[in-house]
């Protein structure tokens, strides 16, 4: 639906707009200086979870990952908030504020300010500035083919996400995908950057398969994953069994028309490629050569990190999914 809204708008055309609509990108990079760019992003959702705290933990973490994406270091931040204010207690509004607060400083960004409004259901995340070298920004866009797929998260936290807010899974269940969620991408991003990564793409709202279409489409590259290699988590696999939510649906119907999927993979495992992830990890794109010494430093540093594929000449835009 929004290229649909998109297509017609005229396009923007400036010597100092490094990255804008183009590509799908996570971000906007603007070249100030022959030595800095800005990157600018904004992202923010309805609760995840129930806990406040923990909630502006996520969505604050989900929206700074886009700057991790682009091969950036966040330095700035706004709130954005939206509460019915006659229905929520106030502290937990500042709950929520308190964590994002929280998330922004262990970035090493600062809080500045933010705006709120009236809305008839809470919403909360972030208005992002990073910075980057000019020449080192990371896009969607850069895959080479014979390039490997690196993953910094596993899979499945919509499943999780949405099996929590319909009351089918506990909290204690639900806390490896918290976990997951909170964790920043700023280790991924700093290490894919020292490792010469091509292109980057953090995996959110249109899943594996719905990213890695934009950077397939943006690189003019087919990608191939290997299913056996995907990290996930056994919980979402178990939901997956039995159920899907409608973000998944609309990831499915709008990007399995450019993925060849092998015949043996199961129906559950399909719903995790199309699952829409809230602050998932990074999928980067990098030599050959390279992807061995990232996995190591990234499995030092404590990341569930796998390579989950590579990079062809052929059929560009699409992917294809091996068992």
């Amino acid at each position: 639906m929004l290229d649909a809204i998109l297509k017609d708008l005229p396009g923007i055309d400036h010597p100092d707009l490094l990255v804008g609509l183009s590509t799908a990108d996570d971000a906007g990079v603007f070249r100030v200086s022959a030595d800095v760019a800005l990157i600018q992003t904004v992202d923010f959702f309805t609760p995840i979870v129930d806990d406040p705290y923990l909630y502006g933990q996520v969505a604050a973490a989900n929206s700074l990952s886009d700057v991790y994406a682009m091969g950036g270091r966040p330095i700035t931040a706004l709130n954005i908030c939206g509460f019915p204010s006659d229905e929520v207690n106030p502290e937990v509004v500042a709950e929520i504020l308190r964590g994002g607060q929280d998330k922004v400083t262990e970035a090493g960004a600062v809080l500045v300010g933010g705006h709120t409004v009236e809305d008839v259901e809470p919403k909360y995340g972030l208005a992002v500035t990073g910075m980057v070298h000019p020449d080192r920004v990371v896009t969607n866009a850069g895959a080479q083919p014979g390039d490997r797929l690196v993953l910094t998260k596993p899979l499945g936290t919509g499943l999780i996400s949405d099996a929590y807010k319909s009351g089918e899974i506990s909290e204690e269940e639900m806390q490896p995908a918290a976990a997951s969620m909170v964790r920043l991408n700023d280790a991924a991003s700093a290490q894919m950057a020292a490792h010469g990564a091509h292109a980057c793409t953090d995996i959110t709202g249109f899943g594996l398969l719905g990213h890695g279409r934009e950077m397939a489409r943006g690189s003019g590259v087919g990608l191939r994953f290997w299913s056996s290699e995907i990290p996930y988590f056994d919980l979402a696999y178990r939901i997956a069994k039995k159920r899907q939510g409608g973000g998944l649906r609309r990831n499915r119907l709008t990007f399995d028309p450019f993925v060849r999927m092998a015949e043996e993979i199961p129906e559950a495992f399909r719903r995790l490629l199309f699952d829409p992830q809230t602050s998932g990890g990074l999928l980067i794109a990098l030599p050959a050569e390279a992807a061995e010494a990232l996995l190591l430093k990234l499995k030092v540093a404590g990341l569930e990190t796998a390579l989950v594929g590579e990079t062809e000449a052929e059929h560009p835009g699409e992917i294809e999914v091996l068992p």
